[in-house]
């Protein structure tokens, strides 16, 4: 089975608008299948690609313009100062969890399998989602489930969790579903369970700090001219890249230069999202929520 297959691969390096000779960034190399294809368009050109999953490390392309860094994306700029690499002419992030997070039972991604509550994209961290499940307070607990799945009834989750643990620790997937099984609505349990899973993901791998940590470094990163490329998944880090391309702050109010104006650095493209065609949702139905939005430094 492959590691992943690549969403909106097309429209991506299109985006990219790629020089042979410029320098490149892959923030989620996962399978390296953007990768491989940015690769295929330069010449004398550079390309680096970062994951913290030592699983994408065996991934790793046999070229010499090609770099794999074992680390997490929001530590990005650091790393590309270090190879003395100042600007860069193209980031592309891809957003998602791999196929190959969702299929590996051992990591406990996905409610399909009885696996630990695992989560951890970063297997060298010593925090699960089994901790948060276990040692999180309920009001933790409900702002985790609300804000980060979006669920109506986090109380009720939240509430369940925490008087079932008191009598046994939940540690497995299975454990979970079965203390779930009275709040899960039988027409949409698959939705629902989604979300919650969402949730847990999200809190173990502090997702949202790092997106914001890796955006804010974006836009000092690219050369003029430069192009940014990233596709969402979900309503959450949709709205915060949406935010941040349009403001370039998380702020509600604006950062001014010395004589009041908001400079901004970044200037969106495509001003309608770009999302799978029904062809490519048909061959891959992980891709069904794609959302790609495209930047350039001004």
């Amino acid at each position: 089975m492959a590691y992943h297959i690549p969403v909106l691969l097309k429209e991506s390096i299109e985006g990219l608008q790629i020089k042979p000779n410029g320098v490149y960034v892959d923030l989620t190399f996962g399978g390296g299948g953007h990768s491989k294809v940015i690769l295929q368009q330069l010449k004398n050109g550079k390309l680096f690609g970062f994951d913290m999953d030592a699983d994408a490390k065996a991934n790793a392309i046999d070229d010499s313009r090609f770099t794999f860094i074992h680390q997490n994306f929001r530590f990005f700029s650091n790393y590309i100062r270090y190879y003395n690499c100042s600007e860069i002419d193209g980031i592309f992030a891809d957003l998602g969890v791999s196929s190959h997070h969702f299929n590996s039972e051992k990591r406990g991604f996905s409610f399909r399998f009885n696996g630990k509550l695992d989560m951890r994209m970063n297997i060298n961290s010593q925090f699960t989602a089994a901790d948060i499940i276990n040692s999180y307070s309920e009001e933790d607990l409900v702002y985790i489930f609300k804000t980060y799945g979006e669920l109506h009834n986090a109380k009720k989750i939240a509430k369940l969790l925490c008087n079932n643990r008191s009598n046994c620790k939940i540690e497995t997937i299975s454990q979970l579903l079965n203390v779930l099984s009275g709040v899960v609505p039988p027409k949409n349990d698959h939705k629902f369970l989604a979300k919650v899973f969402q949730a847990l993901r999200i809190e173990v791998n502090n997702e949202m700090k790092s997106l914001r940590q890796m955006l804010l470094q974006v836009p000092g990163a690219l050369k003029k001219g430069g192009r940014f490329v990233v596709i969402t998944y979900h309503s959450l880090e949709d709205r915060e890249v949406k935010i941040f391309l349009k403001h370039e702050t998380f702020n509600k109010t604006k950062e001014l230069d010395i004589y009041g104006d908001h400079q901004k650095q970044l200037k969106i493209i495509n001003k309608k999202v770009i999302i799978p065609n029904e062809e490519e949702i048909r061959n891959n139905n992980r891709a069904r929520s794609a959302k790609l939005r495209i930047a350039e430094k001004i």
